[in-house]
């Protein structure tokens, strides 16, 4: 990122669409919510294109800082660390980064915005495929299929028990009932 000035812009977006949803991310509202004008904001960001490569990009660089602080380095985690840090809704931070809601109107958003669901898309693979690399080291039959079995879990998980959600009081058992699968197919730690 190479201001500070962009990186309060995209917290503020990303605090838009996590407490009022992504119908409610325009550039105008983005402006208002960062306390300045229109104009201010297309200096940072000339088009809604370039505000969405520089939002999804900066949710992926956070959220790989926030794991290599908490759990280490990335391309050396095991299963286990890449699933439980997935499943953890705040990871060493009290902000919206890692909030359910705002995973929910992403992928929500992805369902309206082509550009979005293709960036978010590369971000999926990146995950995708370094669990797919530890799966084969644990000697997976089908490791694609089982990375994509662990994702889709660890999505479901939110979208099903979230908070808010219907069955929110069953998320710690979720959690736990995932990762004790984990555990028991690849190892425990």
């Amino acid at each position: 990122m190479s201001s500070d000035r962009k990186v309060e812009i995209l917290r503020a977006a990303i605090e838009l669409i996590a407490d009022e949803g992504y119908g409610s991310l325009s550039m105008r509202a983005l402006a208002r919510a960062s306390d300045m004008k229109l104009g201010a904001l297309q200096y940072h960001f000339r088009t809604w294109d370039a505000l969405l490569v520089a939002l999804v990009a900066y949710i992926e660089s956070e959220i790989i800082a926030a794991f290599e602080s908490g759990v280490g380095e990335l391309e050396q985690a095991d299963v286990r660390d890449m699933v439980e840090f997935m499943l953890d809704e705040h990871v060493g931070t009290s902000d919206e980064l890692f909030s359910d809601r705002l995973w929910a109107q992403l992928w929500a958003m992805e369902q309206v915005e082509p550009l979005v669901s293709d960036l978010l898309e590369e971000v999926y693979a990146k995950f995708l495929g370094l669990l797919e690399v530890r799966l084969v080291k644990r000697g997976a039959a089908e490791p694609r299929a089982e990375a994509l079995v662990l994702l889709s879990m660890i999505e479901g998980e939110s979208l099903f028990a979230g908070s808010g959600r219907r069955w929110a009081k069953d998320r710690p058992a979720v959690r736990r009932s995932i990762l004790q699968l984990v555990d028991e197919r690849y190892g425990a730690k």
